[in-house]
Order: structure tokens, then C-alpha cells, then sequence
């Protein structure tokens, strides 16, 4: 089973897949997406949750996708079609890095998939270039609370303390008009439902040759938050808007 097959059991369960619940999710949507009306960008959708769901609470409310995973977006296109919103969402696939239109957008939103053009900042540049007069976006990225080893560098990557972070967005010409770090709660249900919907997919197919593989998964990705990352890692999300605007 391949990384991407994984990661889609991993998410089940999670389908935002970043360290947000419900409320979150609908705030920062709401503090992004104020009028109801936009047209929204997402840089890195995977199964489109993000756009699913500003959608199906606005009507009046249009959306693109992007991303570089074929089977992601047939889901979302599925997805879509069930509640009816298929008509007001295009999907393209290919790198968010290469992607160009026509058109600008009210908010441009990549959360949890910075690392796809390059970081925090380059992925705040990529948004600039689609961003309408006076839109907004809604980012987030990780951070470290606490000094990380280098073996937690390793594995999740080279960021900065939350002070630092927000330090940079504000320097690099951005303004925050909301923001949320993900509580301790939100960080445990999100990583404990990946490990979780891993593991009940490889107990529930036993017979299945990528069974052992799964399970093996869910029980390193487990260990790795309880001894790596876990009091050291946290999540923020902000919705910015050009300082100049």
C-alpha cells in the first residue's frame, strides 16, 4: 500500500486532516470568508474538505481545488456531487506551485499543506498572486512550543516558535484578522483518530495482504507523537490580509 493510500485510511475519520475540530474549522471559515459570496482558492485541497464545507453552508459561494493527487480529487468530486454542489467547485490537477487563472480570489486558503510549495512564506507569496483587492487568507502551518530534538526536526521539519512565525507573516506584508492555536485537545483527537482509523482498517481486514503494513503504521505514527512531538509540536491558523489593503 502506497503512502498516499495510507494517508486517505489515516484520514477517514479526520478529513480536515490538520489538528482542528469542527469549530474551528467553521470560525476560521466564517473570519475568511465573511460575505458568503467568494470565490475561494484552496493551494493543496487533497479531498477537498475545506471547500466542501464553505460551500454547503454558503449558496451563493464558488470554489476551485488543487492538487496533485488524481484519486484526492475524484473523492472530492464525489463528495460533491452527493450534496449537490458540484456545479459551483472545479478541480485541477497538478502542482499548486504551476497553477494559473484567469481570475483572482476573495480567500486562498492552504492549511496543513505549506510543505507543497515550499513553506510558510513561499506559500503566502503563491497566494499573493491569486489573491482580489481587499481578499484574505487562511493558513496554517506548524510551530514548535518547546525546543525540539533534532530527531522531531527530522521527521516533521524545520519550523520556528509561534512568536517567530507570526513575527515573519507580519514582515512579509500581511496583517492577521484571526487566528487559532490548536489546543491540546484538537492536537490528541486529530492524532489519535489518524493512528486509530489505521489501525481498526488493518483489524478489520486481516486477511488482507497490506494488513501487517497498516497496523504497523498506526503503531510507529502512535509512538512517534507519545516520545517525539507531542509536548513540543503545536498547530497555528490565520486568517491574514495584505497590510497594504
Amino acid at each position: 500500500m502506497n503512502r498516499e493510500q495510507i494517508s486517505r485510511l489515516a484520514h477517514a475519520n479526520h478529513p480536515i486532516q490538520s489538528p482542528l475540530d469542527d469549530d474551528s474549522v467553521r470560525q476560521l471559515l466564517e473570519h475568511g470568508a465573511p460575505c458568503g459570496d467568494e470565490r475561494v482558492l484552496d493551494l493543496g485541497c487533497g479531498g477537498g474538505e475545506w471547500l466542501l464545507r464553505a460551500l454547503t453552508a454558503h449558496p451563493q459561494l464558488h470554489a476551485e481545488g488543487v492538487d496533485i493527487s488524481e484519486d484526492a480529487l475524484r473523492q472530492a468530486r464525489e463528495a460533491a456531487s452527493r450534496l449537490g454542489i458540484q456545479t459551483r467547485l472545479a478541480l485541477h490537477h497538478q502542482e499548486a506551485a504551476d497553477f494559473r487563472s484567469t481570475d483572482s480570489f476573495d480567500l486562498v486558503l492552504s492549511v496543513g499543506a505549506t510543505h507543497a510549495l515550499g513553506g510558510l512564506l513561499p506559500t503566502l507569496a503563491a497566494a499573493r498572486k491569486h489573491l482580489a483587492p481587499g481578499g484574505r487568507v487562511l493558513i496554517g502551518d506548524g510551530f514548535w512550543e518547546r525546543e525540539p530534538s533534532q530527531e522531531a526536526i527530522e521527521m516533521l521539519g524545520d519550523f520556528t516558535d509561534l512568536a517567530t512565525t507570526l513575527d515573519r507573516v507580519v514582515a512579509d506584508g500581511w496583517t492577521p484578522v484571526h487566528g487559532h492555536v490548536s489546543t491540546r485537545r484538537e492536537l490528541d483527537d486529530y492524532e489519535w483518530a489518524c493512528w486509530g482509523s489505521l489501525a481498526s482498517w488493518a483489524l478489520d481486514h486481516p486477511a488482507d495482504p497490506d494488513s501487517s503494513q497498516v497496523l504497523e503504521t498506526a503503531a510507529a505514527r502512535r509512538t512517534e507523537w507519545l516520545r517525539v512531538y507531542r509536548d513540543t509540536w503545536g498547530f497555528v491558523s490565520l486568517v491574514l490580509r495584505q497590510t497594504s489593503d
